[in-house]
């Protein structure tokens, strides 16, 4: 386990419940994975309680009973959550099951107030064969609206009031879900790279985060039916192997970047050989001078721009607290007196990397045209970047001017809501149609994305990230144990064969050093400066930059993906167990790529959970 995913920590037992034809699985209390004659029907539904800065409180559950017989099955729980001030809710949770259908229900009690941004249900509709198609949505009044589910990633709720939510699973093959006890609302998860519709309690507009109060009680459920007609498509069957095709693009694979940060800089300037490692052209600096940012870390840069000759980019977080010429001439000033020569810069108003959510005051900010010329008259010459120091979704929801800039860039996280692995990665599936979006919105702009890594370098959603000194998985966390392990390695493969048909320019999945880096660092599971499993992978990517894209299409995507060029073939897989994959011709070659191994070039592999090969046809 500590090889794999950097920890030894194992994830929470997980128990399958199966009622004739219905199929789902419990995990620390709440259900994911519900299927129909292997359909998958709902991804999940929980009952999650957010602190106020929307952090998870973890459930403490007690008095587990469990009965299945007669084709169906029953359970209850007692669930305790308290909250960072040490306030406590408590909820007795029934659920029941039978061959057709899934009844959740809680009921709830706090022993003090309890302050948080949600406590209750939340319901998740899978993306895969869902977006784009019709849906039904009954809202509180008993209207039926007759839609469909977004196709391009809505940055607002594209449903509210939801009563209940009628949607099409397979051929013949009908859900319909229920929403009980509060005011339910939609929004899509595609923006965080959740691979899921999620349906949630509480509207957005309703302000947060809020009190439960002492000795308040309240009661909500979930129920889901599921009709199938007579010629509904027949039950999904297991594959023996998974096929690999290779389709050709238009496409080349991006520069490989590597990000630095000027709390690292020491660190950063000891690991340079790395930088020729992993092939990397590109490094993005960040400067933030509301964190006190200043003349040292633009000096620091400046010494290893010299030192590894690569191109220079500045991540500006814009304070837009003077006069925009006279804050951006001061910056330049203080480049230039750093000696840091700039290949790019890319600007993001500080207040802008914060998140405003549907219903809330958008802060004050100057207008992006205003900050954008600003920036080009302080760096004349000097090709200018735009979009958000955050994520994709603070993009989505504050589009900017594509004409002013350019390229386009943000970043993404992937355990903004969910971090135990399959949540992880299953974010690939959301991420198609992250780097789609972006490209209906901006066309063929040059785009950029990065830093994205596992871990979360900063929280748009609260006040600060979570710290991880345990190295669990934990949501929002600074650090993210699995950044350690084979699964980091094949997450960053992964990213790279998701995005890369969206024709990037350049692609940061790392730091230098630090928690974010390429190498280990004290107090690390792994020996201090020993290369981290995803370096391994970012050489293979760099030796491969600026050559012809060929798209991998397998049989699983949920199970195997990966990208090629010329001869070079680079697969990974993202699940915990191992898969056989049946490649196209017999390679003459076959590589571990953390490990460097030779395989036994066969034309069917066995990749081990979160293995990473390259094979060369």
């Amino acid at each position: 386990m500590l090889r794999l995913c950097g920890t030894a920590e194992r994830e929470p037992e997980t128990r399958t419940l199966v009622a004739g034809d219905l199929r789902v699985e419990l995990q620390n209390g709440n259900l994911a994975g519900l299927r129909f004659r292997g359909h998958e029907v709902l991804r999940g539904i929980s009952f999650l309680v957010r602190d106020r800065d929307w952090g998870t409180c973890t459930a403490l559950i007690t008095d587990l009973a469990i009965a299945e017989q007669d084709g169906c099955f029953t359970l209850r729980y007692h669930a305790r959550f308290t909250a960072p001030s040490g306030a406590n809710l408590d909820c007795k949770a029934a659920i029941s099951g039978t061959s057709d259908s899934v009844t959740f229900s809680a009921d709830c009690i706090s022993d003090a107030d309890f302050e948080t941004a949600r406590a209750g249900f939340v319901v998740l509709h899978p993306i895969v064969g869902v977006a784009g198609e019709p849906v039904d949505v009954r809202h509180g009044d008993g209207r039926v609206e007759h839609a469909r589910w977004p196709k391009e990633i809505e940055p607002w709720q594209p449903f509210k009031d939801i009563a209940a939510i009628t949607h099409h699973v397979a051929r013949g093959i009908v859900a319909t879900t229920e929403f009980q006890g509060d005011v339910f609302e939609m929004e899509d998860q595609r923006n965080w790279t959740d691979a899921s519709y999620k349906t949630y309690v509480r509207p957005l507009a309703l302000p947060w985060p809020y009190l439960v109060t002492k000795g308040t009680a309240f009661t909500q459920q979930i129920s889901v039916q599921i009709r199938a007609e007579k010629d509904a498509a027949p039950a999904v069957a297991d594959l023996d192997a998974i096929a690999v095709r290779l389709v050709p693009t238009a496409h080349r694979l991006p520069a490989i970047g590597i990000g630095l940060r000027p709390e690292c800089l020491g660190e950063e300037l000891a690991s340079l050989p790395l930088l020729q490692t992993v092939g990397a052209e590109h490094l993005l600096a960040h400067f933030d001078p509301g964190a006190g940012h200043g003349i040292d870390a633009l000096e620091g840069y400046a010494a290893i721009a010299a030192r590894s000759g690569l191109k220079v980019t500045l991540e500006l977080a814009v304070p837009c607290v003077r006069p925009l010429a006279e804050e951006m001439g001061a910056y330049a000033a203080l480049v230039q007196q750093a000696g840091l020569r700039l290949d790019t810069l890319f600007v993001c108003p500080s207040v802008d990397r914060q998140s405003t959510p549907p219903g809330s005051a958008w802060p004050p900010c100057p207008e992006l045209a205003d900050v954008y010329a600003a920036a080009r008259e302080a760096f004349p010459g000097i090709r200018l970047g735009g979009g958000m120091m955050s994520y994709f979704t603070e993009l989505n929801r504050k589009r900017v001017p594509a004409d002013l800039i350019d390229y386009v860039s943000h970043a993404t996280c992937p355990i903004v809501h969910a971090a135990d692995d399959r949540s992880v990665m299953q974010t690939f599936e959301a991420l198609r149609h992250v780097v789609d979006t972006v490209r209906a919105i901006y066309g063929d702009k040059p785009y950029r994305i990065g830093p994205s890594t596992i871990a979360m370098r900063q929280n748009p959603y609260g006040s600060a990230t979570k710290q991880n000194p345990g190295g669990s998985r934990i949501p929002m966390a600074d650090r993210d144990p699995r950044h350690n392990g084979q699964f980091g390695a094949a997450f960053a493969l992964a990213y790279a064969a998701t995005v890369a048909p969206a024709g990037l320019e350049v692609l940061t999945l790392s730091t230098l050093s630090g928690p974010f880096g390429l190498s280990a660092g004290a107090g690390e599971p792994m020996a201090s400066g020993e290369l981290r499993p995803l370096a391994k992978v970012l050489a293979r990517l760099g030796a491969l930059s600026r050559r012809p894209l060929h798209v991998v299409e397998t049989s699983r995507p949920d199970a195997v993906v990966g990208l090629a060029s010329g001869e070079h073939l680079l697969l990974a897989n993202i699940k915990s167990s191992s898969q056989h994959v049946v490649l196209p011709m017999k390679p003459s070659r076959v590589f571990d790529i953390v490990t460097e191994e030779e395989i036994p070039a066969k034309q069917r592999l066995a990749l081990p959970p979160y293995g990473c090969v390259e094979i060369v046809l």
